[in-house]
């Protein structure tokens, strides 16, 4: 009984926090107008920039944007899906960034940079992939405990195949025993033959 008191309380405090943050649609589209704003401003400012560090700050003004749009979205019509698309926005604006950073580097340096970032992207990624699946509602708790352990052992073996490839680059940087014996050590640390 005293379950049952504390799940409808839960509930019912849910709903009126929903309630309590909900937006109007004009409010919605003055928001919307005002990341616009804010990513136009945000863009001019890069003009004073140039080469690589101005494509840095377009991307960076761009990800913000795409964030702040995806919080919005999230928060006029909240679900697990929303955040997801939050989360998802968030690690896809790191990945532009971060990629566009390697571009001032050369060479192996410059694939391990971009190995590197796409080995971050890929876990922000599968983390979102990992929260959804533990917001979404099941029938029972064991269902829901399988579903997101499953979802799990996909995210890791997605995020340990991508830290493998920017690990194995940075073999890559060595040549002859030394870069054999790396990618031997890479191998064996990410469970690949």
């Amino acid at each position: 009984m005293k379950f049952a008191r504390t799940l409808i309380a839960s509930v019912a405090a849910g709903l009126l926090a929903t309630s309590a943050f909900a937006m109007t649609a004009p409010e919605h589209k003055a928001a919307k107008d005002q990341i616009s704003a804010a990513y136009k401003a945000d863009k001019q400012k890069c003009d004073a920039l140039s080469a690589n560090a101005k494509d840095i700050c377009v991307k960076e003004a761009k990800g913000k944007e795409d964030v702040a749009k995806a919080e919005l979205e999230a928060q006029y019509k909240p679900s697990a899906k929303a955040t997801q698309k939050v989360a998802e926005a968030r690690a896809d604006a790191a990945y532009s960034v971060a990629k566009e950073k390697c571009d001032d580097l050369k060479g192996n340096e410059k694939d391990v940079c971009e190995k590197d970032a796409k080995a971050a992207h890929v876990k922000g990624k599968q983390d979102a992939k990992v929260a959804a699946v533990q917001a979404k509602p099941a029938d029972n708790a064991a269902e829901k405990g399988a579903a997101v352990a499953e979802a799990r052992k996909d995210a890791n073996a997605e995020k340990n195949d991508a830290n493998y490839k920017a690990a194995k680059e940075r073999c890559d940087a060595l040549s002859g025993d030394a870069k054999s014996k790396c990618v031997d050590d890479m191998k064996r640390m990410y469970g690949k033959s």
